[in-house]
Order: C-alpha cells, then sequence, then structure tokens
C-alpha cells in the first residue's frame, strides 16, 4: 500500500491526460467505496482561443491576417510580462531601475523588462509602423524596411507598477490605430499617430493578479480571455461583458481632495450618503493600479475617475495609451467616458503630443451623469 493509500485508504484518485490536437484535456477519476465517477475539469467543451475568436470576427476583412499576427504579438508580450511578474521577487527584479520614464517618474525594473517585451514583440511580428509607450518620450521608431506596417500600437507596458513589491495586482494597457498615410510615405505624426479615440481599431488590457486576463474590445463588443496554464491560450472566461447601468463603488485617490474642483467634492460628498434623503453610501473602493480598478468597475458598475485638480490642470492619466483604450472599452461596454460637462467624451478628444494628459470620468452611465450634474450645477452657482 503506497502513502496516498495509507493516508486515504477509502479514496483512490487516478489522472488520466488525453491529447486532443494542441489542447491538454485532463480527467480525474474517484473511486469512492468502489464507485467510480468522473469529475472533467474546466477544458471539457472549451471555449474558444483568443486567437480563434480574432479569426472568426474578422473573416470577412480583407486585412485579417495582418491582424491576427499583430494581436498574436501583443498575446505573447502579455505572457511574457505575466511570467516575469509571477518570479520578480526570486530574480531580484522588485524595486528601481534607476532611470526616468517620459513623464519624470521613477521607473521600476519591471516597466524597463515590460516594456523591452512589448517593443520586441511588435518589432517581430512586422505589422507595426510606430509605437508609442509610456517610458518612451518619443515615439518609437522601426527599422525603415519595417515601416510599411499598416498599424500603429500605444500601450502603457506595466500600468500600476508602484504596487508590484506589495503583489497588488498590476496590467498592461494597450490600443490599435489603422495607419493613415500610404504605406510608400514616412509615418505622419498628425495623421498616424495622434488619432483621437474614435479611431480605436482594438483596445485591451491584461490583468496581472490572481489569474492572467485580457479584456479585448472591439466594435463588435467586449470579452475577457484568461491564460490557460495547461495549454498556454487565452481562453474565453467572459463573453459580450457589460457595465451595469449604475453601480455602488466609487474609485478614486481620495488624497487628493483638498485640491479637486468644487464639483468633484460636491459628487464625492454626495456618494457618501444622506440618512435625512434616504441616500445609502457608496462604498469607496481604490487600488492605485488604473488596471485594477477599471476591471473592477467592468463588471461591479460604479465609476473610476481621475480629475483635474489644483496641481494637474490637465489631470494626470495619458490619453493615448491610458485614457483611449479604457474609454473605448467601457463604451463598448455600454457605458459612458467624459472628460468633463462641457468638454465631453474622452473618444472625441484630440490629443496634441503623444503624453497628452485629459481627466477622466468613467463607468455606469447613470453614475457618470451624476458627476456631470454637479459639474453643471457648480457653473451656475
Amino acid at each position: 500500500m503506497d502513502s496516498d493509500q495509507k493516508l486515504f485508504p477509502s479514496k483512490m484518485i487516478v489522472t488520466t491526460t488525453i491529447l486532443v490536437k494542441t489542447t491538454t484535456i485532463t480527467h480525474t477519476w474517484q473511486k469512492h467505496n468502489n464507485n467510480m465517477t468522473l469529475a472533467p475539469n474546466r477544458h471539457n467543451n472549451a471555449p474558444r482561443t483568443l486567437t480563434q475568436a480574432l479569426i472568426e470576427e474578422y473573416h470577412d476583412q480583407q486585412e485579417q491576417a495582418e491582424f491576427i499576427v499583430l494581436f498574436s504579438a501583443i498575446q505573447q508580450a502579455c505572457k511574457n510580462i505575466a511570467s516575469a511578474i509571477r518570479t520578480a521577487p526570486l530574480d531580484q527584479l522588485t524595486g528601481l531601475a534607476g532611470t526616468k520614464n517620459s513623464m519624470g517618474e521613477e521607473v521600476k525594473q519591471l516597466d524597463v523588462i515590460s516594456n523591452n517585451y512589448f517593443i520586441d514583440a511588435l518589432m517581430s511580428c512586422e505589422r507595426v509602423c510606430a509605437m508609442v509607450s509610456e517610458e518612451d518620450g518619443e515615439v518609437i521608431q522601426v527599422p525603415k524596411q519595417l515601416r510599411r506596417g499598416p498599424y500603429v500600437v500605444a500601450f502603457d507596458p506595466l500600468d500600476g507598477s508602484s504596487n508590484i513589491d506589495v503583489a497588488v495586482p498590476v496590467g498592461s494597457i494597450f490600443s490599435i490605430y489603422k495607419r493613415r498615410t500610404p504605406s510608400s510615405e514616412e509615418v505622419d505624426l498628425e495623421k498616424d499617430i495622434l488619432q483621437n479615440g474614435n479611431s480605436i481599431l482594438c483596445s485591451g488590457y491584461a490583468l496581472y493578479g490572481s489569474c492572467t486576463t485580457i479584456i479585448v474590445a472591439t466594435n463588435k463588443g467586449v470579452n475577457g480571455y484568461t491564460l490557460d496554464p495547461v495549454s498556454g491560450e487565452f481562453v474565453k472566461s467572459h463573453s459580450q461583458i457589460q457595465v451595469p447601468k449604475k453601480g455602488t463603488i466609487y474609485s478614486v485617490n481620495e488624497g487628493n481632495e483638498k485640491t479637486w474642483t468644487p464639483s468633484t467634492q460636491m459628487y464625492v460628498r454626495n456618494k457618501k450618503g444622506d440618512k435625512d434623503k434616504g441616500l445609502s453610501p457608496y462604498s469607496l473602493r481604490y487600488v492605485g493600479s488604473m488596471v485594477a480598478d477599471i476591471h473592477r468597475t467592468l463588471f461591479k458598475g460604479g465609476i473610476f475617475f481621475y480629475p483635474a485638480d489644483i496641481k494637474s490642470p490637465e489631470g494626470k492619466l495619458r490619453l493615448l495609451y491610458e485614457c483611449n483604450p479604457m474609454s473605448f472599452i467601457v463604451e463598448k461596454a455600454g457605458g459612458k467616458a467624459m472628460i468633463g460637462h462641457k468638454e465631453g467624451r474622452v473618444l472625441d478628444f484630440n490629443p496634441k503630443t503623444i503624453h497628452q494628459r485629459c481627466p477622466i470620468y468613467l463607468g455606469s452611465s447613470d453614475d457618470v451623469d451624476e458627476v456631470l450634474e454637479c459639474m453643471r450645477q457648480c457653473d451656475q452657482n
């Protein structure tokens, strides 16, 4: 009798692994008192992968192959980053890199590594004519022989990296734009790169937490794909995500309250509830990693905002690779993303520089509308 049978004499575990094409399917058989039962795991009737979903979505478009190759590169970059994060403490990759990014912020070692993973993957796919990254002050140029690529990609390779040392979920954000100039010409900064969010073909983010999940938004909706450690594929886990019309959570760095505008202060006071008016309080939830905060907002509803204030009158978050891709996702999921009641939608805002900042309020439509109403009321007083 082996050690397992000594410990569990009434239970015998037999694991059978079956290879079907490229997917590994594992069944666990359990024997209890001579009764053999099948306990199938998550791989039975596995949903389609992210690549398969994109092939289906773009099946009638001439550029299908180009887009699939590009997105395969993004998937590979996210897999590499997820792997690096999991072993960062063991590989001495936590802490600062000793440099600053395009905005003068201290850079973590994993910021540099993640940025390199994105650049290398996108260069190798040979479908990108130019890139914009939070970590680089200028547009990232590709080799001359590759500048015929039909796409521009803007990305934040590791959002929330200040939380890495304490194992808080972090993420990568990206948006894909179609090149506007002919491939025979040089890439044009204003025409090809400084496009507003309405020109986005596809945007998404990867969340590195208890699992690695990519949320992808296209014109046909928003879906989620979780990395299966067995097959190494991103497998569909969330179909046609919709933001609840109204939530019960607000997400903001309340430490900045004293520098906020009166309308933002009014809104947050309202969210704390009023017993006399029968208003229940909202819950404050703020991770400090935009990807983690937006991920929760996408599924639970409510509102995330990073407003303009006295210190940052133009806001803090960057338009091309943070606000635009997240706004595209939230709008395709039925929510709203606004700069303000006068300025309008985030996606309508035209960037003047690659690191343009803007205020942002996004999430459940009713909650965003409440913020805009507070702005109108303060303007009238």
